[in-house]
């Protein structure tokens, strides 16, 4: 319901630089903020008023239910609003980076959304048992896998994700080479079509994988969804979450935490930790404990 007459309200689609496309209810306008706020994030319901026929100004966020970002010593870059599902794609081949991985799910716990991974190119018979024992670490701290073959069995692969996604705001994430984009083309048979129109009103070019976008997903079942899209990135930081929200997003410490006979343990050093203890008795898995540690340490380098 629109604030004024001149008001419009709609959903940012994509995002590059300062630059936004919202639609409005089919209408596909660019937007730009007053002044030189980036503070706009695909997926963020808008209020804005139209300066043209193709073209308007944001003039507010509407409140989130959830906000997904990552941040570096310096500056935080926010990836998507209002999302209900994030899916971590990883696969077969190449390797995937637990780092990656880890520090996708600390960031959905810290933000508080629901998160899965799916395993893609289980085609790759080989390599799969490995994949798989990897992938288990995730499943065993309660994350639900889900195995798929895009090229190989695409029908299949779709069968398998489309009510993952209904219903829902979904965003996916992962390195590049995973399957992502074919994952994407699969749930969504005209997105290289809607990626072309997208980059042309965002005047990016040739750019079209630099920048975050939205896609609406058939009904099913009467259930409506979105499926955003962002860049394969290699690095996932985590600066701006403080040490309180460290140790809770880590999903297995839950049970340790008040267990540590000082109440200020840091859980990485000091004696009598509950924490450690659990590490020590191969309860908590060495790897996460150890990003948790190197987490602590960003954290404390953050200088905005």
């Amino acid at each position: 319901m629109s604030a004024s007459p001149t008001e419009l309200t709609g959903t940012i689609i994509a995002a590059h630089g300062r630059h936004y496309l919202a639609d409005i209810d089919g209408e596909k306008l660019q937007c730009v903020t007053r002044g030189k706020k980036t503070n706009v994030a695909v997926g963020d319901v808008v209020h804005v008023v139209r300066t043209s026929e193709n073209q308007a100004v944001i003039e507010r966020i509407a409140e989130r239910t959830t906000l997904l970002y990552r941040s570096d010593q310096y500056k935080s870059k926010l990836l998507a609003a209002n999302i209900s599902r994030l899916f971590v794609v990883i696969a077969t081949e190449p390797g995937f980076a637990d780092d990656l991985v880890s520090r996708s799910l600390v960031a959905c716990e810290a933000a508080g959304i629901e998160a899965h991974l799916i395993l893609n190119k289980t085609d790759v018979t080989d390599l799969l048992p490995r994949a798989r024992e990897r992938a288990a670490q995730y499943s065993r701290l309660g994350y639900p896998v889900h195995e798929v073959s895009a090229q190989a069995h695409p029908e299949e692969t779709v069968e398998i994700l489309k009510p993952l996604l209904a219903g829902q705001s979904s965003i996916f994430i992962g390195q590049s080479g995973m399957g992502k984009s074919s994952l994407i083309n699969l749930l969504i048979p005209d997105a290289d079509i809607a990626v072309r129109e997208i980059s042309a009103a965002l005047d990016t070019g040739k750019h079209t994988t630099t920048f975050t976008r939205l896609y609406w997903l058939p009904e099913v079942d009467g259930k409506a969804g979105a499926i955003i899209d962002s860049p394969g990135f290699q690095e996932f930081g985590l600066y701006h979450l403080s040490e309180g929200m460290l140790e809770r997003a880590f999903v297995e410490f839950k049970p340790y935490l008040g267990g540590c006979k000082y109440y200020n343990c840091r859980h990485l050093a000091e004696p009598f930790c509950a924490i450690l203890d659990a590490v020590a008795a191969g309860k908590i898995w060495k790897h996460r404990h150890e990003l948790y540690g190197q987490l602590l340490h960003e954290s404390a380098q953050t200088l905005y």
